[in-house]
């Protein structure tokens, strides 16, 4: 008797973390649903990649926009009609944005908390009724190292993440008893997209945080270029998360990643705080009153 393959649904699956991902996952024998928002580009990018022909039913396109409630929806119901309960649901989409909070308009704010955790939270509640009914299944969120310790000129991301962490911490609790369990992966520094050209920069680089944006352009380009890892490792680390059974874990992938994790458990907050501004060239602290008019 032949057994089924398992199914994953991945949310921008088109490129960078959720490209390689699925191109690995199919190549394990999964069943991929790759979520999109141009499902007809990143099908033709994801069979010329694994080699699958036109109608291979372990590789199939959803259009998914997660700024648009109507299009999570149906494609929620189209997962469930054409594979039933995923096995497995990796939350990977994401978008992100530079600017300091003055300089950062508010609806980028309300685009970024959108797409990067009411978009996911959203897709979860449409889906999890069919992953419960089967008891089985596994949520996979990722995360970044914005997501551990707000980080300076991408607050908005930072929040939008680290609000996601602590969704996904509590669906753990939630789903447990069901069968079902959460990974949250937090991604170090990766060669994709997001680093380059998918990043809007809201800095005004003339204004009063002009010091900021050019100390972390200048020590950001440097480090990425020493600690950035190719997709692929991150899709192999994704694939372990996979097959977990705890109802809840959370890994860093990417020495960086690592590193940041393991100083905010164990570092103090004013010294960590002094380290970031340290390692991202920002200007020199001023001096802080408590009296305002002393």
């Amino acid at each position: 008797m032949t057994r089924e393959p398992r199914t994953v649904v991945i949310t921008g699956a088109s490129r960078g973390l959720g490209l390689a991902s699925a191109i690995h996952l199919y190549e394990l024998g999964w069943r991929v649903v790759a979520a999109m928002r141009s499902p007809d580009a990143g099908l033709a990018r994801l069979q010329a990649a694994t080699g699958a022909v036109a109608d291979d039913p372990r590789l199939i396109a959803v259009r998914l926009d997660l700024d648009d409630a109507v299009s999570i929806d149906a494609a929620a119901r189209i997962i469930v009609d054409t594979v039933g309960a995923p096995d497995a649901l990796v939350h990977n989409a994401g978008i992100a944005a530079v600017g300091c909070v003055e300089d950062m308009p508010f609806e980028v704010w309300e685009q970024l908390f959108r797409t990067n955790l009411f978009g996911p939270v959203r897709l979860t509640q449409a889906l999890l009724q069919s992953m419960r009914s089967a008891g089985r299944g596994r949520i996979a969120v990722v995360s970044s190292q914005g997501g551990i310790r707000g980080m300076p000129s991408i607050s908005a991301y930072s929040a939008s993440k680290g609000a996601l962490e602590r969704w996904a911490e509590a669906l753990a609790e939630e789903i447990a008893p069901f069968g079902l369990g959460v990974t949250i992966l937090v991604a170090g520094t990766f060669d994709t997209e997001i680093l380059t050209e998918q990043t809007p920069h809201h800095g005004d680089m003339n204004g009063p945080y002009a010091r900021h944006y050019a100390g972390i352009e200048r020590t950001g380009r440097a480090m990425v270029q020493r600690l950035k890892r190719p997709p692929g490792h991150f899709a192999r680390e994704l694939a372990r998360a996979l097959d977990e059974r705890s109802p809840f874990a959370r890994h860093a992938v990417g020495i960086d990643a690592r590193l940041l994790m393991f100083g905010s458990r164990l570092l103090p907050g004013r010294l960590l705080h002094h380290l970031v501004a340290r390692a991202m060239s920002l200007p020199r602290h001023g001096t802080l009153r408590s009296d305002p008019h002393g």
